[in-house]
């Protein structure tokens, strides 16, 4: 028996490091870049996660999970190729099985997995079995033998590996159809343009032309964004576009590598480009839109597995180059040069995505035209309280994207809190004629039009958003306002309590209860509210105050007492707190309490009427009773 050539390392032999030395360094680099992961810090960029750094980390070990999975499928496989004899390869199914099964774990990590089999399959084919495509196109055209004595097609071995590489993949298809269905997802024209083109020309060019960014991003990676929907890529629309140069360059690269990886007569060539060619091209395939609509543009996720070929690629084609010249120095230093680029560009890209707004802004510079960027940068701005700068990337991104529904929300909502009610009802308006079942924008417009006094408006656009939303809680409290106003309190009563039913820690709504069960003299059913709130939301020191003024009225004085005092502690700062609990000691007798918890409380507010009036009265009263004591 003789040493079969399916061992990696004689594949592609290291230049530079001995095959130890060379993996170890590898496992070492991966190692630190999977711990860095666990503070959200990625050295990939991922266009998925755009909410905060955890999701990042969450996103991005899913991406690089698959990728271990996908790698240790395909080591396995070629584990089970150890030695030959002249029968032919003999195979190991135990690996072979162990490799499907990795490869279905893969899968579940992320669909691309699934992948790895092509690879496999090709590996098999046209590495192990050496099927040499130049040879059967001469004995063809030369009609020197017919197709069937050519030994690829002879060999049962092969025959029964794809045939487990097949049944696993079927499996693994079915399974994932029982699991998720058999229904694509729903994408929207911003998500993927391209797709959604009526000529079958202008869908080919704009396809093409993404798989050419994909590739500059795996040559260059400087233009990193975390999304590349909303007219980042304005679409080609005819060949008299100069980005079709990308695609022919693209096409004569790809198409150069193939012939050389099928046609070459050096079988050491052909093994190396077919690797790496099948690496590239075969994780990248369910990203390519061929098969399926895909819901994004451009995203360097897709771009982890296949870098793995183009690293294959980029150094075979500089150990070519370095057996070709006499300037060794130059190529290494170019080699070195290249490494600390791309070293330097993933610390960079990292810091970005340690903080949000510098990763948003960030993405202006490579998709000025993206409006989701510029909504993500107004929202973020929006959070920190500063509503004027958001106001101006809402709008831009509006202008980007008229249809922007969710920026029309956002920005409603602002003008909303800043009284500019009409504008903010016109964007509302707008949203919810553009996408009618969009229930938050449908509730936003009920609260601008409540603010109108329009209130009969306002209870349709309740209404249409709990239509569209039946587990809305925000929306019920909003509605059970507006019968307040109204005087219908029954309706109120009813609409606060169904928030609490879907959402009961919604404090809030509990509190207008109390308060209007209180304000209409229903004490008993007020306090029996009150302390079923505070059983589901202990620790909310607004419903302790709500509850205590309720056992005030109803001069349960010692345990209204308790409940302000436990307020206070909980909020020491809020001047209502202190006023009330003062007014409690007024009726309860105990004068020189009351006046301590007046005089914090006017401290606190010293612009509160009823505070300042129900301290003159104490005062005279304390006054009185100091003249008969004389």
């Amino acid at each position: 028996m003789t040493e079969l050539d399916a061992d990696l390392d004689h594949i592609f032999p290291s230049a530079v490091l001995p095959p130890f030395w060379a993996k170890l360094v590898v496992g070492l680099v991966s190692l630190l870049c999977f711990a860095r992961s666990y503070d959200g810090d990625f050295v990939f960029d991922d266009s998925e996660a755009i909410v905060n750094n955890k999701v990042a980390g969450v996103v991005g070990r899913a991406d690089l999970l698959c990728a271990l999975f996908f790698l240790l499928s395909f080591l396995g496989y070629c584990k089970a190729f150890r030695e030959s004899n002249k029968e032919g390869v003999h195979s190991s199914t135990f690996w072979v099985l162990l490799s499907i099964f990795l490869g279905a774990v893969a899968m579940l990590c992320k669909e691309q997995g699934i992948t790895v089999l092509g690879l496999n399959a090709v590996f098999d084919i046209l590495v192990i079995g050496k099927f040499n495509v130049l040879e059967v196109i001469h004995k063809v055209l030369r009609k020197d033998k017919p197709l069937e004595n050519f030994g690829v097609l002879r060999n049962g071995s092969l025959l029964f590996r794809m045939t487990l590489l097949t049944f696993g993949g079927a499996s693994m298809l079915y399974i994932r159809w029982k699991i998720m269905g058999t229904g694509p997802p729903a994408f929207t024209e911003v998500d993927n343009p391209a797709s959604f083109a009526d000529s079958m020309l202008v869908r080919a060019i704009n396809y093409n032309y993404y798989y050419s960014l994909n590739a500059w991003l795996l040559l260059c990676p400087w233009w990193l964004c975390f999304d590349w929907s909303m007219g980042c890529i304005p679409l080609i629309k005819s060949v008299g576009d100069w980005r079709v140069i990308a695609l022919a360059a693209l096409w004569l690269c790809l198409i150069g590598l193939i012939c050389q990886a099928l046609c070459s007569e050096d079988s050491r060539k052909r093994r190396i480009l077919t690797l790496g060619l099948g690496f590239l091209v075969i994780p990248f395939l369910p990203a390519s839109n061929l098969f399926f609509r895909v819901g994004f543009v451009v995203a360097e996720r897709v771009l982890y597995l296949p870098s793995a070929g183009y690293c294959m690629l980029l150094t075979f084609g500089f150990g070519a180059l370095s057996r070709y010249t006499r300037k060794k120095k130059l190529v290494s230093a170019v080699i070195l040069g290249i490494l600390f680029i791309n070293a330097l560009r993933c610390v960079i890209r990292s810091g970005e995505w340690r903080n949000e707004d510098q990763l948003f802004r960030s993405a202006l510079s490579v998709c000025p035209l993206n409006a989701k960027v510029h909504y993500n940068i107004g929202k973020n701005l929006a959070d920190r309280g500063n509503q004027t700068a958001a106001i101006r990337y809402y709008r831009e991104a509006v202008r980007l994207n008229p249809k922007y529904v969710h920026a029309m929300n956002n920005l409603g909502n602002i003008l909303k809190e800043r009284n500019e009610l009409q504008e903010a009802e016109e964007l509302l308006s707008l949203a919810v004629q553009i996408q009618p079942d969009f229930a938050a924008a449908w509730m936003n417009l009920g609260i601008v039009q409540n603010s109108l006094k329009r209130f009969e408006a306002a209870e349709r656009s309740y209404r249409t958003a709990i239509k569209h939303r039946r587990k809305y809680p925000d929306c019920y409290y909003n509605l059970g306002r507006l019968y307040a106003d109204l005087n219908r309190h029954v309706d109120a009563l009813n609409a606060w309590r169904n928030a609490t039913v879907l959402k009961p820690g919604h404090s809030l709504a509990w509190n207008n209860m109390i308060i209007l069960l209180d304000n209409t003299g229903n004490l008993a059913q007020a306090e029996a509210v009150g302390r079923e709130a505070l059983e589901l939301i202990p620790n909310d020191h607004s419903l302790m105050f709500s509850l205590a003024n309720v056992l005030g009225k109803s001069q349960k004085y010692k345990e209204s007492e308790a409940l302000f005092l436990k307020a206070i502690k909980a909020n020491p700062n809020a001047a209502s707190y202190h006023g009330n609990l003062a007014v409690l000691y007024h009726r309860w007798g105990h004068l020189n309490l009351a006046k301590k918890h007046y005089e914090i409380s006017l401290q606190l507010d010293p612009t509160a009427a009823g505070t300042k009036e129900n301290y003159g009265l104490l005062r005279r009263k304390l006054g009185q009773a100091q003249k008969k004591e004389v």
